[in-house]
C-alpha cells in the first residue's frame, strides 16, 4: 500500500470515528460517573454491556462504510443478463437509461454517485461519515448501525451526567469537569442527530423510498409517471422486504405490477 493512501479521506474519517469513539469511553471510565460506582461495587456486568455496546456499534459502523452498498456491475454477469432479458419482457416497464459517466445500463432506484464514482442499486445517499454510499446492500445494517448507536450514545449520555457533579468555585469545577462537560454536550449533539436520523430512515423504510426519491421525486421519471411510490406494498411487506428481502424480485418488475393495478383501480371506477 502506497504511503499516500493512508491519508485518504475513507481511512481518515474512520480513523477519526474509531479514536472519538474510544477517547469518549475513555473519559467515562476515567471521571466519577456510574461506570465507576458500578466497578467499586463489583458489578462489572453493565460496564462490561456497555463497553460490548460500544465495540458493537464500531463494528457495525466498519462493517457498512467498508462494504459494496450494491454498486451496479460495469461487465454484467450471465445471471444479470438473464434478468435484464427477463425485465425487458415486463409489460410496460419504464424504461431502463444509461448512466453518462460511467456508462452502465442502470436499474430502477440506481444512481450514480460522483463521490464513489459508481452506480449503486437503490441509491440512498452518501453518507460523508461513513465516507460510502448507502444503499441496496448495506442499508439495512446502517439502520441497524444508527439503532444501535443511539443506544450508545443515550446510555453515554446519562453515564456523563451522573458524573457531573457541580460545586462551586466555579473555576475548580470547570477545571475538574470541563473535559466531562465537553463529552456531556458532544453525546447530546451526536445523539440528536442519531435520533433524527433512525426516525427518518424508519419512515422512508416503512414506506419503500430513500432520501434520494423523497428529495428529488420531481425529477425522477419512473416517480413523475404515477402519483404516490409505485414500490409501497404496506408496512409488513415494506419491513420484510428491506430487512428479509422477501418478496424477492426486481424493482422493474414491482413498478410494472403496481402500473397494473392502478389502470385495474381506474377502470373498476369507470
Amino acid at each position: 500500500m502506497a504511503p499516500w493512501a493512508l491519508l485518504s479521506p475513507g481511512v481518515l474519517v474512520r480513523s477519526g470515528h474509531t479514536v472519538l469513539t474510544w477517547g469518549i469511553t475513555l473519559v467515562l471510565f476515567l471521571h466519577d460517573t456510574a461506570l465507576r460506582q458500578w466497578e467499586e461495587q463489583g458489578e462489572l456486568l453493565l460496564p462490561l454491556t456497555f463497553l460490548l455496546l460500544v465495540l458493537g456499534s464500531l463494528l457495525l459502523y466498519l462493517a457498512v462504510s467498508l462494504m459494496d452498498p450494491g454498486y451496479v456491475n460495469v461487465q454484467p454477469q450471465p445471471q444479470e443478463e438473464v434478468k435484464e432479458e427477463q425485465t425487458a419482457m415486463v409489460p410496460q416497464a419504464v424504461p431502463l437509461r444509461r448512466c453518462r459517466y460511467c456508462l452502465v445500463l442502470q436499474p430502477l432506484r440506481a444512481r450514480h454517485c460522483r463521490e464513489c464514482r459508481r452506480c449503486v442499486r437503490r441509491y440512498d445517499h452518501h453518507c460523508p461519515w461513513m465516507e460510502n454510499c448507502v444503499g441496496e446492500r448495506n442499508h439495512p445494517l446502517f439502520v441497524a448501525y444508527l439503532a444501535l448507536q443511539l443506544v450508545v450514545l443515550l446510555w453515554g449520555l446519562y453515564l456523563a451526567w451522573s458524573g457531573l457533579h457541580f460545586f462551586q468555585p466555579w473555576g475548580l469545577w470547570l477545571r475538574s469537569s470541563g473535559l466531562l462537560l465537553a463529552t456531556f454536550l458532544l453525546l447530546s449533539l451526536f445523539s440528536l442527530v442519531a435520533g433524527l436520523l433512525l426516525a427518518s430512515h424508519l419512515y422512508l423504510v416503512a414506506s419503500n423510498t430513500t432520501t434520494w426519491e423523497f428529495i428529488s421525486s420531481h425529477r425522477i421519471a419512473y416517480l413523475r409517471q404515477r402519483p404516490g411510490n409505485p414500490f409501497d406494498r404496506g408496512l409488513t411487506r415494506n419491513l420484510a422486504h428491506f430487512f428479509c428481502g422477501w418478496p424477492s424480485g426486481s424493482w422493474e418488475t414491482l413498478w410494472a405490477e403496481g402500473e397494473e393495478e392502478g389502470e385495474e383501480g381506474s377502470s373498476q371506477a369507470v
